[in-house]
């Protein structure tokens, strides 16, 4: 049976929200958020857990007397994990990814890890890869090994919070990890090089109930004990959810927030460039996604720098006519261009906002093009969060790809599709609007799409 009201946990790397979601329709009725702190350490920055812990617990106890929660869902970032003792306490603070400590072993791990060939992970920089994280972690940490008894990843630590049950999901694993086989459908080589064996808690599917609730945690919150919670899942799996179980391929979802994440179903066959930032990601069903990926809402922050501006139409024309491009990487890390320096081309040294604001619109828009199409993607497409409420960047993105865009009304993706985790229903009711562009304005934009790529690639050519 459908629960009333479900409260989602959606930790993202940015912030971390809970919000309470009506069960038949999915639809956010209340959503709350904090900063998600990283700690200075020692022995490392790590997330604020405790802190996390008791707003989540407090906002949980609130829902409860305003609306009456009937369930809990879990949705979190990937590239991190507890590692817990016997006693469920943490035996070293949870380490923030993008901490560089994993570089320090970067050698002696390259040589444990496997080929890409067989987990689907790029090798990735600081701790963006679990197993790296780990391997740095449990070489340089004295006793670290003896003291942990199970590893759960992050959904999951939350839901171990609520239930006092251990496991894993099979997203959390999948998403560039080098810890799990998408094909296998099971732990790599690396767990048994890293001494985990028998350490890594058991992999679930997401949409399993994972347990009940504490008593302790029923007491402090006000819910029932018998209030279930799910296994979890990672938060880009969460925005493909809904539309696994209610479209037919080919499309693609492209998941919005800090990092944009692209993921296509059912589209052409391609081979997957690590050196780019592709990759495997393991759907809730536990099948293998063609997957691509950039830090954009990151890119969106360091550029817009806290303008709030609006691009005009004429901010807009101008930027198309006169070729302000913004050509990557903003986040030089990560990425298909990876490793290259951003650029500005033909901004004038006096540009006001508005042109930046429609040239960074613009950009994003075309990383999430490339990402498309090396992730070999057909049919509509679908943006989740926050950049579906961009109207230039879905009309760059229709353009540039040639194909349908959808934008979701919902601007946390994630929720719908963690709340369906407990749910008997197929899909949700969200309403997904059809970007609409003018034929003129069309042209024009394809125009610009194609000297952007051009003027990357003789770029590239000159450095080469």
């Amino acid at each position: 049976m459908t629960p009333r009201h479900i409260a989602v946990i959606d930790i993202g790397k940015t912030n971390v929200k809970l919000a309470l979601v009506e069960g038949v329709t999915l639809t956010e009725l209340e959503v709350v958020t904090r900063p998600n702190k990283v700690l200075p350490g020692p022995p490392w920055p790590h997330f604020d857990t405790e802190g996390t812990w008791a707003f989540l617990t407090d906002a949980l106890a609130r829902f409860h007397v305003h609306h009456g929660v009937e369930a809990i869902s879990i949705t979190t970032h990937g590239a991190c994990a507890a590692l817990l003792t016997a006693d469920g306490s943490l035996a070293a603070p949870v380490l923030d990814y993008e901490h560089d400590g994993p570089q320090q072993t970067a050698r002696e791990y390259d040589a444990l890890r496997p080929a890409f060939e067989v987990t689907g992970s790029p090798r990735l920089p600081h701790g963006l890869n679990l197993g790296a994280q780990l391997h740095w972690q449990l070489a340089t940490t004295p006793g670290l090994l003896d003291r942990v008894a199970q590893v759960v990843t992050w959904p999951q630590y939350w839901a171990f919070r609520l239930t006092g049950r251990m496991a894993t999901d099979v997203t959390s694993l999948g998403c560039h990890t080098d810890l799990w086989c998408p094909g296998a459908r099971d732990f790599s080589s690396l767990v048994e090089r890293l001494g985990l064996v028998g350490k890594m808690a058991p992999p679930r599917r997401p949409d399993e109930i994972l347990g009940t609730l504490l008593p302790d945690i029923s007491a402090a919150t006000g819910l029932p004990e018998a209030t279930p919670v799910a296994v979890g899942i990672h938060d880009s799996n969460a925005s493909l959810l809904p539309h696994l179980k209610a479209r037919a391929a080919p499309f693609s979802v492209v998941s919005t927030g800090t990092w944009v994440v692209v993921m296509t179903v059912g589209g052409r066959a391609v081979t997957l460039d690590p050196a780019r930032d592709t990759l495997i990601n393991v759907n809730a069903f536990g099948a293998a996604i063609p997957s691509a990926r950039f830090m954009g809402g990151r890119e969106y922050e360091v550029i817009r720098a806290g303008s709030e501006v609006a691009p005009s139409p004429e901010d807009v024309t101008e930027v198309l006519d006169a070729g302000i491009l913004l050509l990557p990487a903003v986040e030089p890390s990560s990425g298909p261009f990876a490793g290259r320096a951003m650029e500005w081309r033909n901004l004038p040294a006096d540009a006001r906002p508005g042109l930046r604001m429609a040239a960074l619109s613009f950009y994003l828009a075309l990383m999430t093009a490339e990402c498309l199409s090396m992730t070999g993607s057909g049919g509509p497409i679908i943006v989740e969060g926050p950049f579906g409420g961009n109207v230039n960047y879905l009309q760059m993105l229709a353009a540039a790809t040639g194909q349908p865009v959808l934008a979701s009304r919902a601007r946390t993706g994630t929720s719908a599709g963690a709340a369906l985790l407990v749910t008997d229903l197929r899909a949700s009711s969200t309403v997904f609007d059809p970007t609409y562009i003018d034929a003129e304005l069309r042209a024009n934009m394809a125009a610009y799409a194609s000297r952007m790529r051009l003027s990357f690639l003789n770029r590239d050519h000159a450095r080469a």
